[in-house]
């Protein structure tokens, strides 16, 4: 094969690769998946966390992601991510028992495990108890409504070890352009000025001056800023000659109905939310946030006419992407309806009776494993 011929065939690869949604021209290897989709996967089974308190679905969404995440994630640094979330969940449990334990429980309870002193508190502050009785019906009330909390906690590490942070900012609309900037440069400081600190600690060790305490700090400080400074009046000038912060000009009443429409849609979410996490708000709070995610996208869409940038290889949204949001979505959809009429996902604990695994709800949790088969490993 001439030279012609090959030239023709790597643009021909490429050609391929992006009518299929990748920008690799090495023929077999896949695109890698959206991060958006990652976080609405994560975010889905969330979701369906806060739906129930039952140990054993809770358990079974954790596994889920956690299969998922050791099949599909990378070797890259921010990948390995998901045991620090683990030992933050393990935390907020053991808080959550030890505060049952501690501070009391109103939940009441027969199976007295121990009695701790009780410590006699003012008249004002009834309703608190220090010490006293330890029931058992209390720390599983207090286990359970950890447990949901360590599940969401786990579902966003698993977001948080898939989806590329640094694809995923340059996926931010133009809007949030400037934040996504400012993200960039912080994080990629931040392992210059750890670098700094070492380098100036070991030279002080070398030339037998102490690099601890206070005035360690000042000598090993002072150095760090001036670098950093100089970094940053470096890097101010570069953006400056590459014609950053240009903005377009808009219409006075694009930017007002612009700042309503994303406002208004913030505030939307937020409300839709809290409707979504408390058994009261259950009918107003998908509307509200179906709506409020509308017009904030609607206000983000309006507010990126201001910044004049392109995007070099944007992340396509794919049928897998679509596949893998879905799959989370619809775990978060069919939790939402099972616990509006089956009582197995919400198991009590007065009297204490053992969970029951409901079966369908569970059948809905296994569709969260939709990306381990479908999603590509991303590159590492």
């Amino acid at each position: 094969m001439d030279r012609g011929d090959a030239d023709h065939a790597a643009s021909e690869r490429a050609r391929r690769g992006r009518a299929g949604g990748t920008f690799d021209t090495r023929p077999g290897r896949p695109a890698a998946l959206h991060p958006g989709a990652w976080w609405l996967w994560a975010l889905g089974l969330g979701t369906a966390a806060t739906r129930t308190t039952n140990p054993l679905v809770l358990a079974l969404l954790t596994a889920t992601s956690a299969y998922v995440v050791v099949t599909c994630r990378s070797r890259a640094p921010w990948a390995r991510s998901y045991a620090a979330f683990l030992k933050l969940a393990l935390a907020v449990l053991v808080v959550r028992l030890f505060f049952a334990v501690a501070l009391g429980s109103p939940v009441p309870g027969t199976h007295v495990l121990l009695t701790l002193p009780e410590i006699p508190l003012p008249h004002w502050a009834q309703g608190i108890r220090l010490g006293g009785r330890v029931t058992a019906e209390s720390l599983v009330f207090a286990l359970y409504d950890g447990l949901k909390l360590a599940t969401l906690l786990i579902c966003v590490g698993a977001a948080n070890s898939l989806a590329n942070p640094s694809r995923l900012l340059k996926s931010l609309p133009g809007a949030l352009y400037e934040t996504g900037v400012a993200v960039v440069v912080a994080l990629t400081f931040a392992p210059h000025l750890i670098a700094d600190v070492q380098r100036l600690r070991a030279a002080r060790r070398l030339r037998g001056r102490p690099d601890s305490g206070v005035r360690g700090l000042l000598h090993v400080g002072l150095p760090v800023l001036e670098g950093a400074l100089e970094r940053s009046v470096a890097l101010a000038a570069a953006m400056d000659a590459r014609g950053y912060g240009r903005t377009a000009d808009v219409p006075p009443a694009v930017r007002r109905t612009t700042a309503a429409l994303t406002l208004g849609g913030l505030l939307g979410v937020c409300a839709g939310t809290y409707g979504l996490l408390t058994a009261e708000g259950g009918t107003y709070g998908l509307p509200l946030l179906l709506a409020g995610v509308a017009a904030a996208l609607a206000g983000l869409r309006l507010g990126g006419r201001r910044s004049l940038r392109t995007r070099y290889r944007p992340d396509r949204w794919d049928a897998r992407a679509w596949l893998v949001a879905g799959s989370g979505g619809a775990v978060a959809a069919l939790l939402t309806l099972a616990a509006a009429d089956d009582p197995a996902l919400h198991p009590g604990v007065v009297p204490l009776t053992a969970p029951a695994l409901p079966l369908w709800p569970a059948a809905a949790v296994l569709l969260g494993l939709l990306p381990a088969l479908v999603a590509p490993k991303e590159p590492s």
